[in-house]
């Protein structure tokens, strides 16, 4: 079983079930990446600050899947913005290939490259150590370089404001294929994917089924739906709704059968939601619930 494809604004598809590395352990990913790709995903998400690409990279050689089977999406870390290459040469490396089907840029935020740490600088009163002078629509030359080179196929952003589109788009030579971003049931942006849309940027969501121990996984509305449709977990539910959407969900897992579970069941809860059924989930977040895990404290960058 392999999920179904979605096609970027450079003619690239692009599958829209892949699997999150994020918060994987190393000792963990490299079997969850090898399970996911013999049980039919064929797209996995990566970044160079979770730490674990190296693993990543054994679980797709075991996988016995040829690599140009394989979408591998990566992203640029906040300390490399002015050091594209560098960054994408240590995934490369420790991924073991020779290019990337998707590069994002991780945060709209550059960070001080000699900062007191490589990955999270920080300033003596506490606050992140920002990198004020540097410009974003830089970084994004830095990566459209990356696509001349042949490195990567397909550039985007990650967590990207519509403010941190405008910024770029006016100079842009390659307009970003994707936004990735927290999107779920209870933070479903609806006003950025309409401009999204607009923009023929595809939205892919990180994080589609909440945090560790998420409320979503017992929210009443999307529990009913999935009793109503005959799916076998509200999970199916929360992930085919963005499925339905046209958003690419990224769900993350180390557990064989979850792993498995998240592709079948979200392809059927896409097949059975009807047209009222996303409207319902689509009003969860405005009826009180509207919520936002993943919000690190960048200032007014982004």
């Amino acid at each position: 079983m392999t999920s179904h494809l979605t096609t970027l604004n450079n003619g690239q598809t692009i599958p829209a079930i892949g699997l999150g590395t994020w918060q994987s352990k190393t000792n963990e990913v490299a079997r969850a990446v090898e399970h996911a790709l013999k049980a039919g995903y064929r797209h996995i998400d990566c970044a160079w600050a979770y730490g674990n690409e190296k693993e990543v990279g054994e679980g797709l050689r075991a996988s016995g899947v040829p690599r140009e089977e394989v979408f591998i999406t990566s992203k640029l870390w906040g300390t490399y913005h002015r050091r594209v290459e560098e960054c994408l040469d240590q995934t490369l490396a420790n991924l073991g290939t020779t290019y990337l089907d998707l590069y994002l840029v991780h945060w709209p935020v550059a960070m001080n490259p000699n900062g007191n740490h490589p990955v999270m600088p920080m300033r003596a009163n506490g606050n992140r150590d920002i990198d004020e002078s540097w410009d974003l629509v830089d970084t994004w030359k830095g990566m459209e370089a990356m696509v001349k080179k042949g490195k990567v196929k397909t550039i985007g952003g990650s967590n990207f404001s519509q403010k941190v589109l405008e910024r770029i788009l006016p100079t842009a030579e390659i307009i970003p294929a994707v936004n990735q971003l927290e999107i779920h049931l209870y933070n479903p942006q609806l006003e950025l994917l309409d401009y999204l849309k607009s923009k023929n940027i595809v939205p892919q969501a990180y994080s589609p089924l909440g945090s560790t121990n998420s409320p979503l996984l017992t929210d009443e509305s999307a529990t009913e739906i999935a009793k109503k449709r005959g799916l076998k977990s509200t999970s199916d539910v929360l992930l085919g709704y963005l499925l339905a959407k046209d958003i690419i969900v990224l769900p993350k897992s180390v557990t064989p059968s979850r792993i498995e579970s998240n592709l079948s069941g979200t392809l059927k809860a896409y097949n059975v939601l009807t047209p009222e059924d996303i409207k319902i989930l689509d009003g969860v977040a405005a009826g009180g619930k509207q919520k936002r895990f993943i919000m690190p404290p960048w200032g007014e960058c982004w």
